[in-house]
């Protein structure tokens, strides 16, 4: 169980390192980089997704 944790929080990672990834980019050209930041969006759709379905999961094995 904890290895599914430890992908929880991976999404959280990358969805940090996208939305870095796009705010450095339209700091430097002016451009927003769309592909970024729809990956960062749906990283951090991931994290709380993950999230949700663990506690329930966790839930389910103290019944």
């Amino acid at each position: 169980m904890k290895l599914f944790k430890f992908f929880q929080y991976a999404y959280l990672v990358f969805s940090i390192v996208f939305f870095y990834n796009v705010v450095s980019v339209y700091m430097k050209e002016g451009t927003l980089d769309i592909a970024s930041l729809l990956l960062a969006a749906a990283a951090l759709f991931m994290f709380f997704f993950r999230k949700r379905f663990n506690k329930k999961i966790e839930n389910k094995d103290d019944n």
